[in-house]
């Protein structure tokens, strides 16, 4: 198994091929496209990571429930958990159920624990499920994003919560690891498991050859980052394979065919009811 964590990955990634794509997030609701290059991807998991450790007191093991949408901010949070030795929980916004089992956790406005986290953590959640998760007793900090285009902040900002946009802004480019976060330390739990970093860079490698991606693919995902798959196609193996990755939220299928020429799609995962007629284009899941 490789001893290495996702925040490796990044790194090598940065340091081979700073500025192609690396992350494209189109929302179909806003007409919004986002584009990061590795270099620019990587300054926001370090401003987030700086955050996390400086301004929420994170250490490693601490565990971070992801209330998020699936967005290019919801990749860097989970790099950025990574890359400060943090266990990322992320559990979308269909806050009724538990991502991985559809069973109800009960927790939404109840103080009870979020699935599969035990104990307290720090809560970020998207504005739109802000005003149901701010009443959760466990939560020691809560982040909101508004996930503006723009880097706009909170519409409205509930007392006791870090708005990320305006708090973000504020940190460093450049983050050093703790000398404590290893990456045989616990990195995601999804669907009642969890994984190291080292395992999850291990599952990332073994996805990416399995799909067979290399730095020529472009892969178009439509599912969240409350599965381990999702983590995989969605951020680890295009990541650890020279691939980008192009995340689409509020899906119109009107769009798809042209966004796939477009963006030079070679691959899609989770996207309904479309298939390429020439076979150019792979259906992964």
């Amino acid at each position: 198994m490789s001893m290495i964590g996702p925040a490796e990955l990044l790194r090598r990634r940065v340091a081979d091929d700073p500025s192609r794509p690396l992350v494209t997030f189109y929302d179909d609701a806003t007409g919004e496209r986002v584009e990061l290059s590795a270099r620019t991807f990587d300054n926001w998991v370090s401003k987030t990571a700086n955050l996390l450790v400086d301004g929420l007191a994170a250490e490693p093991g601490t565990r971070v429930v992801l209330a998020l949408p699936p967005h290019w901010q919801s990749a860097a949070w989970l790099m950025a958990c990574w890359a400060a030795g943090l266990e990322a929980v992320p559990v979308g916004t269909d806050l009724g159920t538990d991502p991985g089992t559809g069973d109800d956790p009960g927790w939404i406005g109840s103080g009870t624990e979020p699935p599969g986290t035990p104990g307290p953590y720090i809560l970020v959640a998207a504005e739109e499920v802000l005003d149901a998760v701010t009443a959760d007793r466990d939560a020691e900090e809560i982040v909101g994003l508004s996930l503006h285009a723009l880097g706009g902040a909170l519409a409205e900002c509930p007392a006791g919560v870090v708005d990320y946009a305006v708090e973000v802004r504020s940190y460093g480019d450049r983050f050093t690891p703790p000398p404590d976060a290893t990456p045989d330390a616990p990195a995601l739990s999804v669907t009642k498991t969890t994984l190291s970093g080292a395992r999850l860079v291990a599952e990332a490698i073994g996805a990416a050859e399995k799909w067979d991606f290399d730095a020529r693919d472009r892969v178009l995902v439509d599912m969240p980052y409350t599965t381990l798959e999702g983590v995989l196609v969605g951020l680890l193996s295009p990541l650890a394979s020279g691939a980008s990755v192009i995340i689409q939220r509020n899906f119109d299928k009107a769009s798809l065919d042209r966004r796939a020429t477009l963006e030079h799609v070679t691959a899609v995962a989770g996207v309904p009811g479309w298939n390429d007629a020439s076979g150019s284009v792979r259906r992964l899941l």
